[in-house]
């Protein structure tokens, strides 16, 4: 176990266990989740039952999972990075993209090191079954993590560490060995309520108690259709995810920085005002989100998310949203028009406040 924690240590990863594969008494909660309808429109949620909560149906033969924790704050990351992003939120024409998505893509990122862990391991022991995985297929990613020391669970639903809050990515081997798992460790919430409280839409329904539909990273990335009018508002001028339950969780004051720079914010994704960002043809889209988890919601989506923004900085008296609004209006799917229209119409809100 020393060894592989060194390996994963030279490929970037902050923290490795093991976790077995008998997972049976969380299938309970993730029926009654997907029972409520929690899930919104992720079917693959649904779509393959509770191999997701048994990892031996889900790959054949495997007897141990390896879990690995990748730290993913951007390197110079300020010591006040959650006061920084806080004040983004009092810049209504500014874009505000979730941390974890101002780099490269994270899949990408963490299956080719998984990888590479896995194959050092093979040229040591020889051969053995395995599959990578990275928030990529049925897997209980935070409950493996969690069952095999990466931390507990937040009242968010997110993985907690005392060592690293929660700004990491997790990532699993299954593998066919049969390894001794790592310990779990406590939970350390307490009576504390802050990422409940601090959920724009209320999406966070109590502790361990999450609707996706209400969340915004749920709304901006994983809804393909029209936002529901009446949580609009509480979106504000986030355009891709949303980490107002992190930030306001105290455990994040001991996040730790990458090692990589894969995860450095790339040019034009922080610090830039919604109408620039407005701009962008589907050509400078693709482009721009080359190698970034961005683009897996289309342009198409991306507009519709920043007509959103733009509409909610023009209720709080930024004039200029509407010149970026009428600018597409005429040339605009039914989906964006929709959204621009609506946008539009704040401006009459602000009138009347």
């Amino acid at each position: 176990m020393a060894r592989i924690r060194a390996w994963a240590g030279e490929l970037g990863f902050s923290q490795i266990g093991i976790a077995g594969i008998d997972l049976s008494d969380a299938e309970p909660g993730l029926a009654e989740w997907l029972a409520q309808g929690f899930h919104g429109e992720m079917g693959y949620m649904a779509a393959h039952g509770m191999r997701r909560a048994r990892p031996a149906e889900l790959v054949p033969g495997t007897l141990s999972v390896i879990t690995a924790r990748m730290d993913y704050l951007p390197r110079q990351t300020p010591e006040d990075w959650q006061a920084v992003e806080w004040s983004r939120l009092e810049r209504p024409g500014e874009a505000i993209v979730s941390l974890y998505a101002r780099g490269r893509d994270y899949h990408k990122v963490l299956r080719a090191r998984l990888q590479k862990l896995a194959d050092r391991l093979a040229a040591e022991i020889g051969p053995f079954g395995h599959r990578v995985f990275t928030d990529s297929a049925p897997v209980l990613e935070a409950e493996l993590a969690s069952r095999s020391g990466q931390g507990w669970r937040g009242k968010h639903t997110l993985v907690l560490s005392r060592e690293a809050g929660s700004m990491f990515f997790l990532g699993e081997i299954y593998v066919d060995l049969a390894l001794p798992p790592t310990e779990p460790v406590a939970a350390h919430c307490g009576r504390c309520t802050a990422c409940i409280d601090a959920c724009p839409t209320g999406a966070i329904l109590g502790p361990h108690r999450l609707d996706a539909r209400r969340c915004i990273s749920y709304l901006t990335i994983e809804h393909a259709g029209v936002i529901p009018e009446a949580l609009r508002p509480a979106m504000a001028n986030r355009i891709y995810g949303c980490d107002d339950c992190q930030l306001a969780c105290p455990w994040n004051k001991f996040a730790q920085r990458s090692a990589l720079p894969d995860f450095d914010p790339r040019e034009g994704l922080t610090g830039v005002t919604l109408a620039q960002l407005f701009t962008w043809t589907e050509d400078e889209f693709l482009r721009r989100t080359e190698g970034s988890p961005i683009r897996r919601i289309g342009h198409e989506r991306w507009l519709r998310n920043i007509a959103v923004a733009l509409g909610n900085a023009l209720r709080r008296g930024d004039a200029s949203a509407a010149v970026a609004l009428t600018s597409r209006r005429d040339t605009a799917t039914p989906l964006l028009r929709e959204h621009i229209d609506w946008a539009l119409a704040q401006a009459r809100t602000a009138e009347s406040a």
